[in-house]
């Protein structure tokens, strides 16, 4: 099914914010008084919960954006970290006139809904870390995943992005079996995204958000809302031992691992079993 279809219904709009530019967002189920925002990882864009926005409109009023120097937003010559976009975050939802929201971020977008509910906690209602990034690393196998993730990063700063390389990529964010949900719309959609040149010229600014990991870790024990980690037993950066130990650090969070095959998307890879999870711990707190 084409990303469109999946976002049948869903209004996608630019909103100017003071210092950050222009900010594309996609939103759906206005009418529901509790809102999820949904964050993407990095390098990623908002096509990353194609899944998710409409099958959760029913019940919720439901935000994804675009990061700065992300996606389709505004890029501006600055220096990339999650506090950066916490930042920006906060632009975005005083422009939308929203005083409380629930958060979900999938790596990238789960280290800065966390330094955001650590910074801002009067405007969190529950927090959703899906696969998320800014721990602390406790095992050896997570910290060699780390140092392969920064290879490989360092590896494409220099060469311009191809199908073959983004390819490859999203082959890294999904589970094995779950490839054949990469297509040629999915991998042309990013591929678009990377070429364009304000996107390469800051290209290489994005990627030291990942090589800085250790600076930027997430301030666990200032996370006083209700709190869950979602993870995935195939996750190929921060195993499931490292998000077990996160956990113990808020008092009362919940862990949840995936029973679907899937690895650092499980949103889009299993997406049926995401909804009813992130329906259930946004609604009532509980997973099941």
């Amino acid at each position: 099914m084409s990303l469109w279809l999946d976002m049948l219904g869903a209004e996608i709009r630019f909103v100017t914010t003071p210092n950050y530019g222009e900010i594309r967002i996609a939103e759906a189920g206005k009418g529901n008084s509790d809102i999820i925002v949904f964050q993407h990882g990095i390098n990623g864009h908002l096509e990353a919960y194609a899944k998710n926005i409409m099958a959760l409109s029913e019940d919720f009023h439901v935000i994804a954006f675009d990061y700065v120097g992300h996606g389709l937003s505004s890029k501006k010559e600055m220096d990339y970290s999650p506090i950066v976009l916490a930042e920006q975050m906060k632009e975005l939802l005083d422009v939308l006139g929203h005083k409380k929201v629930h958060l979900s971020g999938e790596s990238l977008g789960g280290w800065t809904s966390a330094h955001f509910a650590a910074k801002y906690p009067e405007r969190v209602d529950r927090l959703m870390l899906n696969t998320a990034a800014g721990l602390p690393i406790v095992t050896e196998k997570g910290k060699k995943d780390l140092e392969n993730l920064i290879e490989l990063n360092k590896r494409n700063i220099n060469n311009v992005p191809n199908y073959e390389s983004v390819e490859a990529r999203m082959h890294w964010l999904m589970h094995e079996s779950n490839h054949h949900l990469i297509n040629d719309e999915l991998v042309n959609l990013r591929l678009g995204i990377y070429l364009k040149p304000e996107t390469m010229k800051i290209a290489p600014r994005i990627t030291e958000i990942v090589q800085k990991h250790d600076d930027y870790l997430i301030p666990l024990e200032s996370i006083k809302c209700d709190t869950l980690f979602l993870w995935t037993e195939d996750n190929p950066i921060h195993d499931i031992e490292t998000a077990r130990s996160a956990s113990k650090k808020i008092p009362g969070s919940q862990v949840y691992l995936m029973k679907a095959k899937s690895a650092h998307w499980p949103q889009y890879e299993a997406p049926d079993e995401f909804n009813q999870v992130t329906r259930n711990f946004f609604k009532h707190g509980k997973v099941e």
